[in-house]
């Protein structure tokens, strides 16, 4: 049989990670900015956003609930594929998740990432992890006794009919939320900001980059059309780094002073580039956000990121299945084995200024 059709018997649930506790969290962020010389206020500025909730970030207590449902999802298909849960930053370590698989006996596992997007963040660090995650192995277990292990990241998912309905019905939640009128509330897409050079390397240089932004908008653009839209905006949160490196802009709570000088009363906003309520989600929105949309007079609501919507989670359970079974497409963007990354050239790390000291 092709080794490329056989099937794989284990799922990891690759995850960014965060922290659980306030003794967490400067170690945390230390982890997600290690290698860019970030300074310690910068940091210590940040933390500060952690310990506004006790330290703790969502996000864990989130990929929880999702695996729960996915395991469920994929119990119901007659799947009996276990799935165990990694993170990039903090624990549970995607490197010890890895060698807890192995010595469970797994050595062909499908790797589904929280990120449905192109880009060096939003995919080809997911590659890295899982290259990092197969050389910790190799370091944990001696070569004498060590079987070839394959990791199958899947692919970008963005585009999922089932993840854009799970959207279209939060929004229509959301709209629900507003005191009723006779105009049409303005609809407001975020997703995390990159650097205007990181998007221009996000995906194939032959094909010009541009591929996150360009996702994240035609995503967008498929919500609002699900919800009868007549316009949206499409805008950035979360922005980082020193102010002279430019960033995909406007950045939402720019964007509300904007709206609010053109006369909108009403906005919801929709989270599309985050599957589950990160830190960044709950922090940016339901509080820098909130506040400037209150100060302006406006009616805000923030519509829920997709997190357990039953029919996101059977996409995942479908997608999961596709690739264990051997039937998914290898060439799709976004898919490798092992961290090796779909193209050559494809979202290439660029170089981050380092902040002032």
């Amino acid at each position: 049989m092709d080794a490329s059709a056989q099937r794989f018997d284990a799922v990891l649930f690759l995850s960014f990670g965060g922290p659980d506790g306030p003794d967490d969290v400067m170690p945390f962020l230390e982890n997600v900015t290690r290698g860019r010389g970030v300074p310690r206020e910068r940091l210590e500025a940040v933390a500060e956003h952690y310990l506004h909730f006790g330290g703790v970030s969502p996000i864990n207590r989130l990929n929880i609930e999702m695996i729960g449902a996915l395991r469920s999802a994929l119990a119901d298909r007659g799947s009996e594929l276990p799935v165990y849960f990694g993170n990039r930053n903090w624990h549970p370590l995607v490197e010890d998740t890895l060698v807890a698989m192995y010595r469970d006996g797994h050595r062909r596992i499908v790797v589904f990432p929280t990120s449905a997007w192109a880009g060096y963040s939003g995919c080809r660090q997911y590659h890295e992890d899982i290259a990092r995650a197969v050389d910790a192995l190799a370091a944990a277990v001696p070569a004498s006794a060590q079987d070839p292990v394959v990791l199958r990241k899947l692919p970008h998912y963005w585009d999922q009919p089932a993840m854009v309905a799970a959207g279209a019905d939060a929004v229509r939640r959301a709209m629900d939320e507003l005191p009723t009128g006779d105009v049409e509330p303005r609809l407001v897409f975020t997703a995390h900001s990159v650097p205007t050079s990181a998007d221009r390397a996000a995906g194939p240089a032959a094909e010009g980059g541009g591929r996150y932004s360009a996702q994240v908008h035609a995503a967008s653009a498929a919500v609002a059309d699900a919800v009868g839209a007549r316009q949206f905006d499409q805008v950035w949160q979360s922005r980082s780094g020193p102010p002279q490196v430019p960033w995909l802009e406007p950045d939402i709570c720019d964007h509300l002073e904007s709206l609010a000088g053109q006369g909108v009363r009403q906005v919801v906003v929709y989270p599309v580039g985050f599957i589950s309520d990160h830190l960044e989600v709950i922090w940016d929105l339901d509080n820098e956000a909130a506040e400037v949309a209150e100060r302006l007079g406006l009616d805000y609501v923030r519509a829920d990121t997709v997190g357990t919507d039953p029919r996101f989670v059977e996409m995942i359970a479908g997608l999961v299945e596709r690739y264990a079974d051997g039937r998914g497409d290898l060439t799709a963007m976004g898919c490798g084995d092992n961290g090796r990354i779909c193209r050559p050239d494809c979202c290439v790390p660029v170089a981050r200024p380092q902040a002032p000291a």
